[in-house]
């Protein structure tokens, strides 16, 4: 089974960022977390706002801790409010549930970690994580 190492984690981030770069966005902050929400690596983009990495590491957070995307999360705020409120209270506010949270799974489509992404509007924060996570040769989870 592949896992997530230091060096796989700042892959991503590196790509993210390049992503980010071509397409001109407002400086990012990326959190790569390991399956057990622990910060694997995590970059912030000079310019990038101060709230951004606790952003990005809820967005990954809730990503890893529920084993769907912070995408998937957001649908549960809209669907189930009570059940989110719960949630993000049971998880001392450490869930984010907008997009920019992606699961990273490997060849076995086994979680290994997330990703989280805040600086820009947060679809194109998920499409930088998923551009990091693939340049690594992992499956995106959205």
């Amino acid at each position: 089974m592949t896992l997530l190492t230091l060096k796989n984690a700042n892959k991503i981030i590196e790509k993210a960022i390049g992503k980010a770069r071509e397409l001109n966005m407002a400086p990012l902050t990326v959190v790569v977390l390991d399956t057990a929400g622990h910060i694997k690596a995590m970059q912030r983009e000079d310019g990038a706002t101060m709230i951004r990495q606790q952003i990005a590491t809820a967005k990954a957070w809730g990503a890893v801790s529920m084993g769907i995307s912070s995408r998937s999360l957001a649908g549960v705020a809209e669907h189930r409010p009570n059940f989110m409120n719960a949630l993000i209270g049971m998880a001392d506010g450490k869930i984010m549930p907008v997009p920019g949270g992606v699961l990273i799974r490997n060849a076995e489509n086994n979680i290994i970690g997330s990703v989280g992404i805040s600086g820009d509007v947060s679809d194109q924060d998920e499409r930088c994580a998923i551009a990091g996570i693939e340049s690594a040769g992992f499956v995106a989870g959205v």
